[in-house]
């Protein structure tokens, strides 16, 4: 079962420049965090709980997904 994305608001980073190569996250939903590709906004989307989403955000920022 999807979650219901109405009224998400997605946004990027201001670091991603103008390229359209990005992912754009929405965190005004209660209890959920939607993350899409930015060049296809109408796709598919991942949907992570608030606390799934910091310990993604965190491990990548300690390189633990790094090749």
């Amino acid at each position: 079962m999807s979650p219901d994305l109405t009224g998400a608001q997605f946004r990027k980073s201001s670091l991603s420049g103008a390229g359209e190569n990005c992912v754009e996250v929405a965190t005004n939903l209660p209890g959920l965090v939607a993350v899409r590709d930015s060049k296809d906004p109408s796709g598919p989307a991942l949907a992570f709980t608030p606390a799934q989403w910091r310990s993604f955000v965190g491990r990548v920022s300690t390189g633990a997904f790094a090749a």
